[in-house]
């Protein structure tokens, strides 16, 4: 960032280690540097602590402005949860016994069609923007329910907690086992352009619409065309859900029988863009893989719902070596846990797991998860150009973490370095070890009200 920028200010500076990703580095210590955050919320300077003198004649910020980092502290950008249901979070970490067409039918439409009473939406809504930001999810991609009035009080939670959301109202228009919990094609278009025009009018900064067919089998052909216009027309984000259990993926070839494969479904109705994140693909073929490539779509990764309803396993390995964006979801509820975290971990394990079964497969390493969570996230959702790691005019969305809080999760020993801390907080640590976040510049976790 140029000082020659007289309307910035200095608004915050650190100084100690921080940790994030590049394109070239899974994983990037940067250590005794200072970087300074300016009234915009942007990322103005980061470098070595020895030109703090010079930072201080160029930005005009005071030596006690300086927040100086303990020694085992470190600031992380925040983490991008690129697909969670928070119209699911009421049942999370109960009803996981069935696979996913019965789980829907049994579980989800009936509680989602709970939220046409906003008083039900507003406590389930607060409480899953305040858990996710807690957890240090800065950036979310939610699925709401059919409702709009119910999913632009979703984004006005965020906005006003300070989260980081693509908020989208679920289309759907047959197939489900709740008759009142789908609409008819017509009503669809009609409240996904209410949704879109009402919440694009907030001005919200950083909480935008995303177009969002629930997935192929509850949308006609028609929705889908319908959805694929809205899309492109508004230049909109794109999420839905793909081939995720076997008995899904056989539905959609008996329901769209003139489709070569689930994702030539969402190719032919103009689904697929540089701005779609698809969520699960564990049964996508290596050709399916080659669209998405080509198409710049994403897939989002749910290692935890895959396992706890049985689906599948993804192989993250050969989707990156096709050269397709991917981050990393919770899930909520098909995956019981609301924290970035747990998704690391359990794509640790799933890699693993592959790696039992075969053992030519080449485990994922946890600073390759690590970028996943962070920077890989942000690719996924095309936010990249203003999140992702510590980038000089990216805005700074942040964790402050440390593992050494009292009665904290971590034990620490003589002589381990930035990385060994890293890797105990991503493999043990908690909320409790996530002291700030910041998004865009601003402090929103600890809350006001706390």
């Amino acid at each position: 960032m140029n000082r020659n920028d007289t309307t910035a200010r200095i608004a915050h500076v650190f100084r100690g280690t921080f940790v994030h990703s590049t394109p070239r580095a899974a994983v990037e210590i940067l250590q005794n540097c200072v970087l300074g955050v300016d009234d915009k919320g942007k990322i103005a300077f980061i470098e070595k602590h020895q030109d703090v003198v010079s930072l201080l004649e160029i930005w005009g910020f005071e030596t006690s402005d300086i927040k100086q980092l303990g020694q085992y502290e470190f600031l992380m950008p925040g983490m991008v949860d690129t697909h969670i249901h928070a119209s699911q979070y009421s049942y999370a970490g109960t009803a996981l016994d069935l696979p996913l067409l019965e789980w829907l039918n049994t579980y989800t439409f009936p509680v989602e069609a709970k939220y046409k009473d906003l008083d039900f939406a507003n406590d389930v809504y607060t409480k899953v923007v305040r858990r996710t930001l807690k957890n240090g999810t800065t950036t979310a991609c939610y699925f709401a329910t059919i409702h709009t009035d119910a999913s632009l009080l979703l984004g006005e939670l965020a906005d006003r907690f300070g989260q980081r959301a693509l908020v989208g109202k679920v289309c759907m228009d047959c197939n489900s086992a709740v008759p009142q919990y789908k609409e008819s094609p017509s009503e669809c278009k009609e409240e996904t352009d209410r949704f879109i025009k009402e919440l694009l009018k907030k001005e919200y900064p950083n909480v935008k619409p995303v177009v969002t067919p629930r997935f192929a089998p509850s949308c006609s052909s028609s929705l889908l065309s319908e959805l694929g216009e809205i899309a492109n027309n508004n230049k909109l984000h794109v999420q839905s859900h793909i081939s995720e259990n076997k008995e899904e993926v056989e539905l959609v070839k008996t329901l769209f029988p003139g489709c070569k494969s689930y994702t030539d479904v969402y190719l032919k109705h103009n689904l697929l863009t540089d701005r779609t994140i698809m969520a699960h693909g564990c049964h996508l073929t290596d050709e399916e893989l080659e669209i998405f490539r080509e198409t710049g779509s994403a897939v989002s990764h749910c290692p935890n719902s895959n396992i706890s309803i049985c689906s599948g396993m993804l192989n993250v390995r050969n989707v990156l070596n096709h050269k397709v964006k991917l981050g990393l979801g919770t899930d909520v509820a098909g995956g019981y846990s609301p924290s970035m975290l747990d998704a690391m971990r359990r794509t640790l394990d799933t890699s693993k797991a592959l790696t039992i079964q075969d053992p030519q497969h080449k485990t994922l390493s946890f600073e390759e998860v690590f970028r996943l969570a962070t920077l890989g996230g942000s690719e996924a959702l095309s936010l990249d150009d203003q999140i992702g790691n510590f980038v000089v005019g990216k805005d700074f969305d942040a964790l402050r973490v440390n593992v050494c809080v009292p009665d904290g999760p971590i034990d620490l020993f003589p002589g381990e370095g930035p990385k060994v801390i890293l890797e105990k907080f991503l493999n043990l640590g908690d909320d409790r070890n996530i002291t700030e976040v910041y998004m865009a510049g601003r402090r929103v976790v600890p809350f006001p009200d706390t």
